[in-house]
């Protein structure tokens, strides 16, 4: 059996909150244990999938009514993630899309389903050599591609301007057996899903136009400022490299 045990001390306004719900003390804990096994389990399946808020709601609302008692677990299950694990619970604020004052946005109905990722807390270079899956790394990379042809696109981009771009980095829509990300379009939409791009389709004189967008993952501060700054090297040392061809030339 799975379990976990929880430190006593708590803060005065937790044990008041807690005092509303009219449940034991033991109950409380196995609802906050139940919560946290699902998240580890979640993570460990599908890290880059987030975690829709409902999900965890349900955890809570199948044998208990009290009306706040799942926000209240779920609160709780993030302290614990945090103190116990060395996880942050973060919690995806969807972004509405850039293209929806030009037309019609076919995720305007999911705009407001909360949802959480699992960001370990641990210091990067810690990270990197103990957690990180160096399996992952062709996905890691595939990704930051994307984001940043988006960051350099301005946030949003036609899907055949980006497919145009893919294509000059040898990534064709109509491969589906790469040998490292199977099906290109299939490792697109698996952004869709993760929350790092969203899509949506914008109606015009010529006719709809499918748009990637920049998610609220991708919009993350950590991960923008992360691109931004690789965006800038490259862009110095492309700079310095033209500069020095261009001297190379003319002596």
């Amino acid at each position: 059996m799975f379990l976990f045990v929880f430190g006593s001390g708590r803060m005065a306004t937790t044990a008041e909150n807690f005092s509303q719900f009219d449940i034991s003390e033991e109950e409380k804990d196995k609802l906050i244990a139940e919560v946290i096994r699902y998240v580890l389990f979640r993570n460990h399946q599908n890290a880059r999938c987030p975690i829709k808020r409902d999900e965890l709601t349900q955890l809570v609302t199948k044998n208990y009514c009290q009306r706040s008692l799942p926000a209240f677990v779920i609160n709780e299950a993030r302290s614990k993630l945090a103190s116990i694990f060395g996880y942050e619970m973060r919690e995806l604020q969807r972004s509405r899309p850039l293209s929806t004052n030009q037309g019609r946005s076919t995720q305007q109905n999911v705009a407001d389903v909360k949802s959480y990722v699992i960001i370990s807390q641990l210091p990067a270079n810690v990270h990197t050599k103990y957690v990180e899956n160096v399996n992952a790394s062709h996905l890691n990379g595939f990704t930051f591609a994307i984001i940043s042809i988006e960051h350099l696109a301005g946030g949003r981009i036609a899907e055949e301007n980006l497919w145009h771009h893919l294509r000059r980095l040898g990534l064709f829509e109509s491969n589906e057996n790469h040998p490292a990300l199977g099906s290109i379009k299939q490792a697109l939409e698996a952004l869709v899903q993760q929350r790092y791009l969203q899509k949506d389709t914008v109606s015009g004189p010529e006719g709809n136009t499918l748009i990637y967008e920049l998610a609220e993952r991708a919009l993350d501060n950590t991960i923008s400022k992360g691109v931004k700054e690789y965006i800038s090297q490259v862009r110095f040392v492309t700079k310095k490299s033209i500069i020095w061809r261009s001297s190379v030339f003319y002596v």
